[in-house]
């Protein structure tokens, strides 16, 4: 073998294999690559208990109940819903109606126990994720795509 066929040879062969590293690495991170799961998505793949996920979706009004740091709460996408338990201090921006993502451990199909929850940051802001959740299950208002007027001083 030529010098520059071993050559050749080692760099196809090396290529190979990180390719085969990145396929194997995608595979095994295939469903925690996604930002959040839906209720939907949680339902219909049906996932074990004691998995820890992501969950985004709307907080359902009317479902919120706090007792000292314990909070319930429904998380609805428009389709299906799930309760959450948390345990801590809720995010300011945290209300009824409001785009919540919660990290925890599925008990259930119908229950998850977050120790996390983030709450989208501005009322003008929505993660593409959850718009697009939104669009799909038929809930997007376009007061949801309308930016702010920068002319209106909301000091005033």
């Amino acid at each position: 073998m030529t010098r520059r066929r071993r050559r050749l040879f080692l760099i196809g062969s090396s290529l190979g294999v990180l390719a085969l590293g990145v396929f194997l690495i995608l595979f095994a991170l295939k469903d925690s690559i996604v930002f959040f799961n839906s209720p939907t998505d949680v339902i219909e793949k049906d996932l074990k208990a004691g998995t820890r996920i992501r969950l985004g979706g709307l907080v359902a009004p009317g479902t919120v109940t706090r007792q000292n740091l314990d909070s319930r709460f429904d998380l609805t996408d428009g389709k299906n819903v799930i309760r959450v338990s948390y345990r801590g201090i809720l995010p300011d921006l945290f209300r009824e109606g409001q785009g919540v993502v919660a990290e925890g451990v599925i008990q259930s199909k119908e229950s998850f126990v977050a120790d996390v929850v983030l709450a989208k940051h501005d009322e003008n802001y929505m993660p593409k994720e959850v718009a697009d959740a939104l669009k799909k299950q038929g809930h997007w208002k376009d007061d949801y795509s309308r930016k702010p007027d920068p002319t209106k001083d909301k000091t005033k």
